[in-house]
Formats: C-alpha cells, structure tokens, sequence
C-alpha cells in the first residue's frame, strides 16, 4: 500500500468513528483501538466506565485481534468475566515505533472494511 493511500484510508477510517461516535474531533490512533477493543469485547461498562487498566487490556484486546488472523496471537477463549484472552504465536519481526503503527493502521483499515461490508455501510451510532 502506497503512502498516499495509508493516509487517504486511516483518515476515512477516522472519518467514519468520529461521524459514527457523534464527535467533534477526529479520534487518534489510541483512541481507535480502544473501539475496536470495546468491539470485540461485546460490552460497554455504562454505569462506571472502564479503569485505566481496563483500558489499556481494551487496547491489547484490538491489537491482538488485529495480529490474529496473521498469527501472531492465537485465541485461547474468554474467561470468567467474558474477557478474551490470546497466547503469543509468531514473533513480530515488524521494528520501530513508526513501523509497528503503520502495520497496526493497515490492519485496523482492514478491520474497518470488512466491518461495512458486513453491515452494507456506517451509520451514525452504528460502532462501540
């Protein structure tokens, strides 16, 4: 994927969560994840809101996701509280920061389009 096009694509996946969360400013890269986490954990905590290490387990929960289906992680199940859980599987071999979140930004493009074109489209509300 051409630079142009990494940077046309993660600006319309933001695009699509800040006009799908009702929001005013763009989200970043963290704050992606954090969705995507949400997502795959099937829940949102209403009445408190997740801690601060509930969010970063929400952020590991995206990224492992996003690494599965390349085996980096593989799915072990869900716990008790229906967290999911994952073990390592290939070692990552992708080096430096900037690297790793344009993989990362590549996967969540990924992520993003099969998520419409499961559900025909976004619309407002329609993530989280």
């Amino acid at each position: 994927m051409s630079e142009w096009k990494l940077d046309f694509d993660w600006l319309r996946i933001r695009h699509i969560v800040k006009d799908s969360m009702g929001k005013k400013v763009l989200p970043d890269f963290q704050s992606i994840l954090y969705l995507i986490g949400i997502q795959e954990l099937g829940r949102w905590n209403d009445e408190v809101g997740f801690s601060k290490e509930e969010k970063q387990d929400l952020m590991h929960i995206a990224v492992c996701t996003l690494l599965e289906e390349d085996g980096y992680y593989i799915f072990e199940g869900r716990d008790q509280d229906g967290w999911p859980h994952w073990k390592e599987g290939n070692s990552f071999e992708v080096k430096g920061i900037d690297d790793q979140e344009k993989f990362l930004k590549k996967k969540i493009i990924k992520y993003f389009d099969a998520l419409e074109k499961l559900n025909g489209g976004f619309a407002e509300h329609e993530l989280g």
